[in-house]
């Protein structure tokens, strides 16, 4: 039986000064290559996503390194019993991009996981493709339907 305690908990207790630090990290390990975006056989949306925008390294760079604080929605414990004690950052991006010629206004949902390492730390993107689900920022009074 699952009951609550067992169920990733989100966290909305989080200031807009702890994100600016965690953001400062994720430009860190962006501007040095310590990341990667999941692309594994679970990660269909992420894989689609960067092939439908034609979205090369470059272009996901630029995403991710425009991530500010007020993009971040909340913070929940990783699912993943195994990973249980990591914690992932959720923000939603509003970004123009070129689908097949035509340019749209995206929500990209972005879920980040910094673990740590025998080196330090290595950042995986989890999440990197359009918002399907409604979402709400913490630190700007919107949601998205």
């Amino acid at each position: 039986m699952i009951t609550d305690r067992n169920k990733p908990q989100k966290h909305l207790d989080i200031t807009k000064k702890e994100i600016q630090e965690y953001l400062e990290k994720v430009q860190q390990h962006i501007e040095n290559d310590i990341y990667s975006i999941s692309l594994n056989e679970n990660r269909g949306k992420n894989k689609n996503f960067i092939q439908d925008y034609k979205i090369d390294t470059k272009k996901e760079k630029d995403i991710l390194l425009s991530i500010n604080y007020d993009d971040f929605c909340y913070a929940v414990d990783n699912e993943k019993e195994r990973y249980s004690h990591e914690t992932l950052y959720v923000f939603c991006k509003q970004r123009e991009l070129d689908y097949w010629g035509t340019l749209e206004l995206v929500d990209i949902y972005i879920k980040i996981n910094m673990t740590r390492i025998s080196q330090g730390s290595f950042m995986y993107i989890i999440s990197f493709h359009e918002r399907n689900k409604p979402i709400e920022y913490l630190f700007k009074n919107k949601r998205l339907e």
